[in-house]
């Protein structure tokens, strides 16, 4: 007997990521990549964090950064992320702040902590793929999120109650969404936190690129006009905010974190203990370093960088796909989502761009709950250059006009 066969029922809704398995493709030097949405490691701050890593290893921190720690997280580094919630209006205590191995530990962790089997998740259509994996696992329906649509709170409560669970939380990526690069709008998110109240729900606020604005006016988070409307009350919002360092200063080092009422906190902070103790505390205080005397500048640098790449994409966009072709406008991030014409297949067409163009990108379907949105795909700019984006879109503007004229 094969021990799959005694596999908890969760496993069967576990899949492979289309985009780590895309990564792979990196290693092939005449692919020209949009796939993976990462940031580029030649803008990584290497000397500073070399500095940082140092001065740990070789100074009074070097005992606690290889120890055992606390599960909640490096508290040096909790007092600056709480600076920072402050400063946009997040009433946030460095004991509202749990530090998790990366945003992903965080979205894991609170599918966890709300999803029963059966339970309904409200989400994007489409939404970030690694949301739908740490999900996934905890067995729920799920539901589309459309928070300016007719739909009230009774019914998607009522989805959910026909599908035999219950609605438990609506999770959503506000700013430069991954896979679309779009932004949820004021009003939006207002109704957002009507929904959550009249539903009596949770709100996930993915925030890994809120950061990575190029251009108009910064919205503020759910979070914080949840607070404002709640005279300033961290303990009453509904709001649960997840941030990241992956996006801005390093994703190898793993370190993100969440933002909520002591109750949530309380209890992932029991997640924390049963799964890895804590998380890395050399890198925690090498990030803390980094990110008390470099964080501003070193954003404005890759912030520059990445503004460029997209005008450039945009613009060969423009100049090569064909009529009937449609693609997002981003204010900032990493994604351009393109629209196919109806005919078209994205993954079929990755087929072809990899074995014709080399041109790599990821399948919009990978992004749907229901495994639809054939006609789509997402392209990232953070890890191109200028050159190659512009000849790689070149490339696939070539094929999009061949397929579509087959």
């Amino acid at each position: 007997m094969s021990l799959k066969e005694i596999f908890a029922t969760r496993a069967t809704r576990m899949k492979a990521s289309e985009i780590r398995e895309l990564l792979k493709l990196l290693d092939q030097p005449d692919i020209i990549s949009f796939a993976g949405g990462i940031p580029d490691p030649d803008l990584f701050p290497k000397t500073e964090f070399a500095k940082a890593f140092a001065d740990a290893l070789n100074g009074p921190m070097a005992a606690q950064g290889l120890q055992y720690s606390t599960s909640e997280g490096y508290l040096p580094l909790r007092v600056w992320i709480a600076r920072q919630m402050q400063a946009i209006g997040i009433p946030a205590t460095p004991d509202n702040i749990l530090i998790t191995s990366g945003s992903q530990q965080a979205l894991d962790y609170l599918g966890k902590l709300f999803l029963s089997p059966g339970d309904t998740a409200l989400v994007g259509w489409p939404t970030y793929l690694g949301a739908l994996g740490a999900f996934n696992a905890y067995e729920p329906h799920y539901d589309k999120l459309d928070p300016l649509s007719n739909r009230t709170g009774p019914d998607y409560a009522a989805t959910a109650e026909a599908k035999g669970g219950k609605a438990k939380f609506a999770y959503l990526s506000v700013d430069f969404a991954n896979p679309t690069g779009a932004t949820v709008s004021h009003a939006a998110r207002a109704r957002v936190i009507d929904l959550a109240d009249e539903m009596e729900i949770a709100v996930i606020e993915d925030a890994a690129y809120q950061s990575l604005r190029f251009d108009g006016e910064a919205i503020p988070p759910i979070l914080t006009l949840e607070a404002a409307r709640k005279g300033g009350n961290l303990e009453a919002c509904r709001t649960i905010y997840c941030g990241s360092f992956s996006k801005t200063l390093s994703p190898g080092l793993r370190v993100g974190w969440v933002v909520a009422a002591m109750p949530v906190i309380s209890q992932l902070v029991l997640m924390k203990q049963a799964a890895d103790l804590h998380s890395a505390t050399l890198n925690q205080i090498a990030i803390t370093q980094v990110a008390e005397q470099h964080f501003d500048s070193h954003v404005a640098t890759i912030r520059d960088a990445y503004s460029a790449r997209r005008d450039v994409m945009l613009k060969a966009l423009t100049q090569h796909m064909p009529e009937g072709v449609s693609w997002t406008k981003p204010e900032g991030g990493m994604f351009i989502w393109v629209t196919l014409p109806g005919q078209l297949d994205g993954a079929e067409l990755l087929k072809q761009a990899l074995e014709s163009a080399r041109v790599a990108f990821v399948p919009g379907h990978a992004f749907f709950a229901d495994g639809s949105g054939r006609n789509t795909i997402r392209l990232s700019f953070s890890n191109s250059s200028e050159d190659k984006i512009a000849e790689g879109i070149k490339r696939l503007g070539a094929l999009v006009s061949k397929a579509i004229a087959a």
